[in-house]
C-alpha cells in the first residue's frame, strides 16, 4: 500500500540512525484420517503430462508490493493509512508499522505506537522526552480527514482516535446502495490454493469429515468475498494399495462385473469390509491384491475400468453430502499428482536433500528425530512424495500464493516437516522474511460424543454424515412444526417452505456449532445444543435476522427508495454503537482470513445480534420522527448478518 502524504505541517524529531520505513502488510486472507472429498460433475484425471521443471520456479515478493492500491479497505486499514504518514513526519528515519487497534473504553480506535518508537530514539539525541510527546506528535501529524472527528493523547503516548458520526454513517448508507462487497478486505494474496475435506475413496464419509469440510469451505468463502481467486481442491485418496484389494475382489466374485455395472458393489461399504477380511486372512489373495495394483498402476485397461467404477461409485456418496452442505469443491486427487512425483523428487534429489536410509530414500529435515520418507522400502511412493508433487503443481502451474491444508490437527507433524522439505528446495521463502508464496496448516480437534470420547454410534461404528445431516433437518423440522402449531402460524406457511426453512436451520445448526469454536479444540456434538433458541446458535441468530426482515415488513416503507431519498443519523448513543460495529466487518472478516479462524466470524454476528436487539429495545424504530434513519439501520444489520451467515455457508431464514 501507498502512504498518504505527510502533513504539511509536520513535526519531526530526527533520529541518528538511518532505518528504512516499512509500510504495513495488509492482513492476509482465507484432509480428516488421511484423508485430506469432489462433484460427480468433474472427471477424475489419471494421465497426463509434467510441465517442464527445469527453471520454472516460484518467485517470493515481500507480501507489501503486492497489495492493491490506496483508496480502498477496512476502517483499520484507512487509518492505519493516515498514521502512516504521521509517523513519516514524526520520526522520518525510523522503521516501524503502524499499529492500530480498537479501543474498548477512551474512544472508538487506538494508535499504540509511542511506546515503542520511544524504546527506538531515546537515548539517542532525540528532542522528544518521553512516550507522551511522541504520541501527542503523532496526534498533531495526522492529516486532515473524514474519518476522524477528534483525537487525544493519553498515559505513555496512546492515541485515541473518535471517528466522525457523519463518516461512519455515509460509510454505512454508502454500502447499502453500491453492496456489501464494497466492505470486502484487501488481502495480499489473489490466488489461493484451499485444499480441503479429501476423503478416500471407497471409505464412507462420516463425522470426521465434517470439520474438514465446513471449516474449508468457510475460508472458501471469506477468501472469495475478498476477491482472491481460491482453487477449491478435494484432494480424495484415490491411488493406493487398497485399490489392489478391491479390484480383486470384484474380479472374483463377479467375472461379469462389466455388465452388471454398479449392482455388483452394491454398498460399496459392505464391499469394502467383506474384500479387506479376505485381504487380511488369505495369503494368496493378498499376494494377488498386491500384483493388481501393479497392474493398475501400470495402466492396465481392464484395472483402470474397474478403478473407475469404484471411484465413481464413491463420488456419488460424496455428492449426497456436499450437497446437503452446499459446499463446492474441484478434484485432483492423488493420482493426478502421480506423473509428476519421479521428476519432483529428481529435482529435490539433485540439490542433494534426498539421501538413502535403511533401504527408503528420504529428506533429513534439522529439528525432526524421524526423516521425511519420499520413497518407501519397495520403491513405492506415499503421501509425502504425493504432497510434495501437489505443492510443485500448486506453485509452478496454477500458480498460488498461499496454500492451505485443512486436516486434522494429528497431522501436524507431517506438514511441518514437508512444508520444511519444500522451503530447503527453495520453493518457499523463510516464514520470518513475510513474503510469498506460503504454505499453512489448518489443524482442527476431534468431535466428541456426549461421553467425552470420539464421536460414534452405539455400534462403534463412525457416525455416517449423510444420516447425521439428515436428523439435524428431520428435528428441525419437527420443532418448528410444534411452534408453528402452537402459535396458530402452521396455516401461514406452505409444505416448500416448511422443507427449505427445516434445511437452512438444520444444516446451518451443524455449520454454526462447529465453526463457532477455536478449530484447535474438540468439540462436543449435541443436537438438543445446537438447535436451541437460546445463546449463541444458529436458530437464535436466524430468530434475530427474521425478526429484523419482520421489523423492516411491518413499516409498509420502500426500503430501496429509503436507501437513495433518506438518511442515517447516529444521534441516540445505541445508534452509534450499533452503527460502528457494522463498519467493522470488513476488518472481522480480514482478522478470520489473516489468522485462519472462522469462529471470529461467528463471534462478530453474535454480537452484533446482541447489539442491535438493545437498540431496538432503546430506540423506536417504526412510528418514531427517526423512522426512516433507523430503518436503514436495521436494513444494513440484516444486510450484515445475511453476509455473515454467506460466508459460514449458512442459508438465511426470512421468516421463523
Amino acid at each position: 500500500m501507498r502512504a498518504l502524504a505527510a502533513a504539511a505541517t509536520a513535526v519531526a524529531a530526527p533520529t541518528p540512525a538511518r532505518l528504512r520505513l516499512r509500510l504495513p502488510l495488509a492482513p492476509r486472507a482465507p484432509r480428516s484420517g488421511h484423508c485430506r472429498a469432489a462433484s460427480s460433475s468433474r472427471l477424475l484425471r489419471i494421465s497426463c503430462s509434467a510441465t517442464t521443471m527445469g527453471d520454472e520456479t516460484s518467485t517470493s515478493v515481500p507480501a507489501q508490493e503486492q497489495g492493491p492500491a490506496v483508496g480502498a479497505g477496512s476502517v483499520k486499514q484507512q487509518l492505519s493509512k493516515l498514521v502512516i504518514s504521521s509517523l513519516r513526519a514524526t520520526v522520518p528515519e525510523v522503521e516501524v508499522e503502524p499499529m492500530v487497534e480498537v479501543s474498548a473504553k477512551f474512544a472508538d480506535y487506538q494508535c499504540n505506537n509511542a511506546m515503542g518508537l520511544w524504546s527506538k530514539i531515546k537515548g539517542s539525541g532525540t528532542s522528544f522526552k518521553n512516550p507522551n510527546a511522541i504520541g501527542q506528535a503523532i496526534a498533531k501529524n495526522l492529516p486532515s480527514s473524514d474519518i476522524i472527528e477528534s483525537t487525544s493523547v493519553a498515559g505513555p503516548g496512546f492515541v485515541n482516535i473518535t471517528l466522525s458520526n457523519r463518516w461512519v454513517a455515509k460509510r454505512i448508507q454508502d454500502m447499502l446502495v453500491d453492496g456489501i462487497n464494497t466492505w470486502a478486505p484487501i488481502l495480499p494474496v489473489k490466488r489461493a490454493v484451499i485444499d480441503f475435506s479429501s476423503p478416500n475413496i471407497a471409505k464412507e464419509m462420516h463425522v470426521g469429515h465434517l470439520r474438514s469440510t465446513i471449516i474449508g469451505d468457510t475460508l472458501a468463502r471469506m477468501f472469495e468475498f475478498s476477491n482472491v481467486d481460491v482453487l477449491r481442491r478435494n484432494h480424495v485418496g484415490d491411488w493406493g494399495t487398497q485399490f489392489g484389494m478391491l479390484i480383486e475382489y470384484l474380479f472374483e466374485k463377479f467375472p461379469n462385473w462389466q455388465e452388471i455395472g454398479s449392482q455388483a458393489i452394491g454398498d460399496l461399504q459392505i464391499f469394502y469390509k467383506a474384500s479387506k477380511h479376505r485381504f487380511d486372512n488369505d495369503q494368496e489373495f493378498k499376494e494377488r491384491a498386491q500384483q493388481g495394483v501393479v497392474r493398475l498402476q501400470g495402466g492396465e485397461e481392464k484395472y483402470r475400468e474397474a478403478w473407475k467404477k469404484i471411484c465413481d461409485i464413491s463420488r456419488s456418496e460424496f455428492d449426497l453430502v456436499y450437497k446437503r452442505l452446499n459446499v463446492e469443491l474441484e478434484e485432483k486427487g492423488e493420482s493426478f499428482y502421480n506423473p509428476y512425483i519421479p521428476q519432483v523428487l529428481a529435482e529435490l534429489s539433485s540439490k542433494g536433500l534426498i539421501q538413502e536410509s535403511e533401504g527408503a530414500q528420504v529428506i533429513f529435515i534439522e529439528g525432526y528425530q524421524i526423516p521425511l520418507i519420499v520413497v518407501k522400502r519397495d520403491g513405492g511412493f506415499n503421501y509425502a512424495s504425493t504432497d510434495l508433487a501437489a505443492l510443485w503443481y500448486r506453485l509452478n502451474v496454477e500458480k498460488a500464493e498461499w496454500i492451505i491444508y485443512v486436516t486434522d490437527v494429528g497431522q501436524q507433524q507431517h506438514f511441518e516437516m514437508f512444508f520444511n522439505a519444500a522451503k530447503m528446495a527453495g520453493w518457499l521463502p523463510d516464514p520470518k522474511e513475510k513474503k510469498y508464496p506460503k504454505t499453512s496448516h489448518v489443524g482442527f480437534g476431534l468431535v466428541l460424543g456426549s461421553d467425552g470420547k470420539r464421536f460414534r454410534t452405539r455400534s462403534t461404528e463412525v457416525v455416517r454424515l449423510v444420516e447425521l445431516l439428515d436428523e439435524a433437518k428431520s428435528r428441525s423440522k419437527t420443532e418448528l412444526l410444534q411452534r408453528l402449531t402452537e402459535n396458530g402460524k402452521i396455516v401461514d406457511w406452505t409444505d416448500e417452505e416448511l422443507e427449505q426453512t427445516s434445511e437452512a436451520v438444520g444444516y446451518g445448526a451443524v455449520k454454526y456449532a462447529d465453526l463457532k469454536n477455536n478449530r484447535l479444540t474438540n468439540y462436543t456434538f449435541s443436537f438438543e445444543q445446537m438447535l436451541s433458541d437460546k445463546g449463541n446458535t444458529a436458530v437464535y441468530l436466524q430468530y434475530a435476522h427474521a425478526r429484523i426482515c419482520s421489523i423492516i415488513r411491518k413499516s409498509n416503507k420502500d426500503l430501496e427508495e429509503l436507501k437513495m431519498s433518506g438518511a442515517i443519523s447516529l444521534d441516540h448513543p445505541d445508534e452509534r454503537v450499533l452503527g460502528l460495529y457494522l463498519i467493522r466487518f470488513a476488518e472481522v472478516v480480514e482478522e478470520a482470513c489473516t489468522n485462519l479462524l472462522p469462529n471470529v466470524v461467528c463471534e462478530y454476528l453474535y454480537n452484533l445480534s446482541e447489539m442491535f436487539t438493545k437498540f431496538y429495545t432503546n430506540c423506536q424504530v417504526v412510528g418514531s420522527p427517526e423512522e426512516t434513519s433507523r430503518l436503514l439501520l436495521c436494513q444494513a444489520t440484516a444486510v450484515v448478518m445475511r453476509q455473515c451467515f454467506q460466508l459460514l455457508g449458512i442459508t438465511p431464514v426470512y421468516k421463523l
